[in-house]
């Protein structure tokens, strides 16, 4: 730069000269409107002033029930007519605050409620509901039409007395049926709602099953025809009923054809594997083979059946650690794992912990994958379990010592 130039050009850059001309604002950062302070919807709540139900019931005093205010009654005219204003003020003053103050509390007793506030659940043995008989039903009743309607009002004109008043057309409107039929059908009809107490076969979740619905001869005739001979064998030896026997989780979970070489030539049969479970705790596996694919497949289940032993579960849904089972080539581990996991493994071994009532496991198959020697690998592994009780009776000390779970896992 030239020493010459004047003094006015060497600062000319440090100093800027106003621009006349429109400025075009530059691109900010952020997009968002601008925030301003305001008050927020809901006033903040400390963590000390907040109280669970213990505490309210535990602090309850007479003074904390206080009569409507203005403000309150004139929000309550906006829902409620007069009448039912005057009913709840009279069920208000009716109610001491002393008793109210006394038993507000949720009971702890054998004798309690089933439910603290939830009324739309029926208990039978606390709202004792009557049940119509059977015999006010009818099946063949139809709705009225415009005819038996005109000949019901004809009667009532003609039946009607001299000196009518407004109470005859309402008795009038009141006992009009409007089904043709049993009169108790629609006056006092059977509901079957509510449970009584308490009738074979019922409970408080459902009703017993209509017998007349299937002829008794058909009913005979069925189980005549589904009661074979290797079924009642089969009750003989476990004493199950049909009923267990239809409520158990059957499975076949292996099904391919087999030769055997004779003399004669090749012998083929269809072999089969089953599983059997009730979902809590019983789990069982049988093979058959028989000529017909059918055949095979009711013996395995039948022996299933028979063959079903406790399985050890942590907390009905887990196993107790991690156990291996080895048949033939097939190695596999099964691991135990926390509740909500699910199961997480090969179908072969899902299947069998559904049958067994078992929720949340993880498996791992290493070698060989043969279905048949899979399936009896978990099923030997399942077995083979250790019950924490017994390691701490044997080694004569307490359970918590052997799992190494204190205070809940926190330690």
């Amino acid at each position: 730069m030239s020493v010459s130039r004047s003094a006015r050009c060497l600062f000319c850059s440090f100093s800027r000269t106003v621009n006349t001309g429109a400025r075009v604002p530059r691109r900010q950062f952020s997009v968002s409107a601008a925030q301003f302070d305001r008050k927020p919807k809901y006033p903040n709540i400390k963590a000390t002033d907040l109280k669970n139900i213990q505490d309210i019931t535990r602090d309850l005093k007479p003074e904390d029930f206080k009569p409507y205010t203005e403000e309150e009654k004139a929000r309550l005219s906006e829902e409620y007519s007069e009448a039912q204003i005057a009913a709840i003020e009279a069920g208000e003053s009716a109610i001491d605050p002393k008793d109210l103050a006394e038993q507000f509390a949720i009971r702890r007793d054998p004798m309690k409620l089933q439910y603290l506030d939830d009324f739309s659940t029926i208990e039978p043995v606390v709202d004792k509901h009557v049940r119509a008989p059977e015999s006010n039903s009818d099946y063949n009743a139809e709705l009225k039409d415009d005819d038996d309607f005109a000949a019901d009002f004809a009667r009532f004109f003609a039946e009607m007395p001299e000196n009518a008043t407004a109470a005859d057309w309402v008795r009038f409107a009141e006992t009009l049926r409007l089904t043709k039929g049993k009169e108790e059908n629609e006056l006092n009809p059977h509901t079957a709602l509510v449970p009584p107490l308490f009738k074979e076969g019922e409970s408080l979740t459902q009703d017993p099953r209509p017998q007349n619905a299937v002829k008794e001869g058909e009913q005979k005739g069925k189980e005549s025809e589904e009661m074979t001979d290797a079924l009642k064998r089969l009750l003989q030896a476990t004493g199950y009923t049909p009923d267990m026997i239809r409520s158990l989780k059957l499975k076949t979970l292996v099904s391919h054809a087999v030769v055997n070489q004779t003399r004669l030539g090749k012998v083929r049969r269809q072999y089969c594997l089953s599983i059997a479970g009730n979902g809590n705790g019983l789990l069982g596996i049988g093979e058959a083979k028989s000529e017909e694919s059918g055949d095979a497949m009711t013996q395995s289940k039948y022996r299933a059946i028979r063959n079903m032993q406790p399985i050890q579960r942590y907390e009905n849904r887990t196993i107790f650690g991690d156990v291996r089972g080895k048949v033939g080539a097939v190695e596999l581990l099964l691991m135990n794992r926390p509740p909500g996991f699910g199961l997480r493994c090969q179908h072969l071994i899902f299947e069998m912990c559904r049958a067994a009532g078992i929720h949340d496991l993880a498996a791992r198959v290493t070698r060989s994958r043969n279905p048949m020697n899979t399936v009896k690998a978990a099923y030997e592994a399942l077995m083979s379990q250790r019950n924490p009780e017994d390691v701490a009776r044997a080694r004569g000390k307490k359970l918590v010592d052997v799992r190494k779970v204190y205070y809940a896992g926190r330690v």
